[in-house]
């Protein structure tokens, strides 16, 4: 008599995002921020209602997960590097900061955002929700969830690869932001120097952000376009520029030179951060490790 064939469980990594409530329970927040929250102070009042609303979704995550009969492992703390090879899923329980810094450890493992505080948070990227989340997470391991697959960029500092999985937008700036960026800036046969707060570069993803408030175009999700918008061109002296904001085909470059002693270009928020030296050269182009993400539509 055969034995029956044992079904394998699902591998899912669970990203969680700690809340500004937890990290100071931790002792990884000062003195004036515990007061600030014994007295209810307004600058920290919702610090409180966000963290039991998140941690009340987190268990509804567990509970589902063990329904389903998932094998789950979880990681407090979104931006701890992981290794999700052999896992089927990813999940992220947090807001859309959450997802941006799991997607850096995620390469061709479709990832589900979960909206943990939907009163707090922004999830543009968090297709589910507390209230979907059997749903959501039971399609999602069945393969029956429509997905979007997310173009990403890459930057190169003197063509050395630095980073290939930058979903929403880098920033180039000085590393003082209240300096002057002074730059080259290339786009094909255009160069130009420049003086401004920086510059934004990033994928369709991360149209909707801080480049479409710079004054940006809003990209469909389902484009490989790279798209970049400078920050607050300085003027003084006369000065005028052709090269301020672009929206440029897949398979386009690029290039900042620095004219800066120190400098940065920030990934995906202010967590990852690149030194650029004097003269270094930083090239943007699109990257060729796309991020699958479930839940989205193309026209989302």
């Amino acid at each position: 008599m055969s034995k029956a064939r044992t079904a394998k469980r699902p591998r899912v990594i669970v990203v969680a995002k700690r809340s500004a409530l937890d990290r100071l329970e931790r002792g990884e927040e000062d003195a004036r921020a515990r007061a600030l929250v014994r007295q209810s102070h307004e600058a920290v009042r919702k610090w409180r209602p966000a963290h039991l609303q998140h941690e009340k979704t987190l268990r509804a995550v567990k509970e589902t997960l063990s329904l389903l009969g998932a094998e789950a492992l979880f990681l407090h703390g979104p931006h701890a590097e992981f290794d999700p090879t052999g896992s089927d899923l990813v999940i992220s329980v947090g807001g859309d900061g959450t997802l941006l810094a799991a997607s850096h450890s995620v390469s061709d493992v479709p990832i589900l955002g979960v909206n943990s505080a939907p009163g707090y948070s922004v999830g543009f990227f968090c297709a589910a929700a507390p209230g979907d989340l059997m749903s959501m997470i039971g399609a999602a391991l069945a393969g029956k969830l429509r997905a979007v697959r997310l173009a990403r960029m890459a930057v190169y500092i003197n063509d050395q690869l630095r980073s290939e999985r930058i979903l929403n937008e880098a920033l180039f700036c000085h590393s003082e932001p209240a300096a002057t960026s002074d730059y080259i800036l290339r786009v094909g046969r255009q160069s130009e120097e420049q003086k401004s707060s920086g510059v934004w570069i990033g994928p369709a993803a991360g149209s909707t952000a801080a480049i479409h408030s710079a004054g940006g175009k809003i990209l469909p999700l389902s484009s490989r376009k790279l798209q970049f918008v400078v920050r607050e061109p300085y003027l003084g002296g006369g000065r005028s520029y052709s090269a301020l904001s672009k929206v440029l085909p897949a398979g386009s470059t690029v290039t900042i030179v620095s004219k800066m002693q120190s400098a940065r270009v920030f990934l995906d928020g202010p967590y990852r951060a690149l030194s650029v030296r004097l003269g270094d050269r930083v090239r943007f182009e699109t990257s060729g490790q796309p991020l699958l993400v479930l839940g989205l539509s193309p026209g989302r």
